[in-house]
């Protein structure tokens, strides 16, 4: 919250897997307490599938939505959570509790499964609110052949989602991450008060929105029926007006009346009205409108964490990803992750705790929470809520 020039109020609680924590949706209520609007959790999920109570306890305590490791629709490239992660979704879609799919994006071991993902995705669009496509990130020394075999890159993904989708999601859908900064801009301008500027390295990441048409069932990148090019320039036009001091009312009713002439009415896919979203998310700027916006879309993501290999000083930064840690240092992602011996070692030795010490506060087994796979077995845990539930197999078609 000390951040400037604008406070940080979104959050993502990670770990480990916070759900082993009894105490979590007292930690989500204590976050939201002390005023921050968005509030992430990063998990594998299968918690939730066993216990369909506890996505309803994280939603009513202020949870936003999950961050849910999902690495393909195969119980070869997804054997983590590939059984549970239906159930999961389940008991979100009851606690109206919105997921975010995340695969890490191994070349060779589930590259081939990136347009399955998306279509599982699609199938649960009412729940899942977007993808976010990790590259991985090869850390530690491997051989040169090793690099090739595994290392794939933001373009690499995004021919292969094209490929697997036979071309409803074309390569040229996805923008540069800081590309919105005319949004940003003109937000800032009309508000008078400071905004999140995406402002990464555009090597970082890139990503796309998609609509589903209501009659074809197919999926429609924005980039298909809008002039985004044309809509940021003129966003940029506005936004020097406002800085300029014209009324902010005038420049809204401009906006109104041309917002159109970027969207090909005919080319929108069926059931949507994309200018009543964009009103809402850019003049009333709210919580509530741009989630809107989030609900009836599904954002695809592209993130490429940096390793030993391309460790890049400039791409650090720029990073709008931070960890806060325990003595109040805000560290970028790839700086805490990617030399552990730096960050990341040091800090889980100062402030975690052995196993031993971990027992004996508690009074229990560390073993005795482990998951021992019973619903990839096709059992349930004894008292388990989710045993009454029919699922579906997770397929990619």
């Amino acid at each position: 919250k000390a951040e400037r020039p604008v406070p940080g109020n979104s959050l993502q609680i990670t770990g480990g897997e916070p759900t082993l924590r009894p105490e979590l949706p007292e930690i989500v209520k204590i976050i939201k307490e002390e005023g921050v609007d968005h509030i992430q959790l990063n998990t594998n999920g299968i918690n939730l599938a066993l216990n369909p109570n506890l996505a309803m306890e994280l939603r009513d305590a202020g949870l936003s939505n999950l961050y849910m490791s999902f690495d393909g629709v195969s119980p070869k490239t997804n054997p983590k959570n590939h059984w549970e992660a239906p159930y999961t979704v389940e008991s979100c879609r009851k606690a109206n509790l919105g997921i975010v799919l995340v695969p890490t994006v191994i070349k060779s071991i589930n590259d081939h499964e990136l347009g399955g993902i998306l279509r599982f995705a699609q199938r649960n669009i009412d729940i899942v609110r977007a993808i976010s496509y990790q590259p991985v990130s090869l850390t530690g020394r491997m051989k040169k052949q090793e690099r090739e075999k595994y290392r794939i890159t933001i373009p690499d993904c995004i021919e292969r989602i094209e490929e697997q989708t036979n071309g409803e999601i074309p390569r040229d859908a996805w923008f540069p991450v800081p590309s919105c900064s005319p949004v940003t801009h003109f937000v800032e301008a009309f508000t008078k008060r400071p905004q999140y500027e995406l402002s990464i390295h555009f090597a970082c990441g890139a990503g796309t929105y998609v609509f589903e048409d209501k009659n074809t069932k197919k999926l429609v990148p924005i980039t298909s029926f809008v002039d985004l090019k044309g809509l940021f320039e003129y966003l940029d036009e506005k936004t020097d007006e406002l800085n300029s001091g014209t009324n902010k009312y005038l420049v809204a009713a401009k906006f109104i009346s041309k917002l159109n002439s970027f969207i090909e009415k005919d080319k929108q896919p069926a059931g949507l009205n994309l200018s009543k979203l964009l009103v809402g998310a850019l003049l009333k700027h709210d919580y509530s409108s741009v989630g809107q916006f989030h609900i009836r879309s599904m954002f695809l993501g592209m993130m490429h964490f940096q390793d030993k290999y391309n460790q890049d000083e400039e791409r650090l930064q720029r990073c709008d990803i931070h960890y806060l840690t325990p003595d109040m240092r805000i560290i970028p992602f790839c700086s805490f992750n990617v030399i552990p011996e730096w960050y990341r070692d040091r800090i889980q030795k100062k402030y975690g705790i052995s196993v031993d010490e971990w027992e004996k506060k508690n009074g229990e087994k560390l073993e005795a929470r482990l998951y021992r796979g019973t619903l990839r077995r096709g059992k349930h845990a004894d008292g388990c809520g989710c045993s009454s539930v029919h699922i579906e197999p997770i397929t990619g078609t």
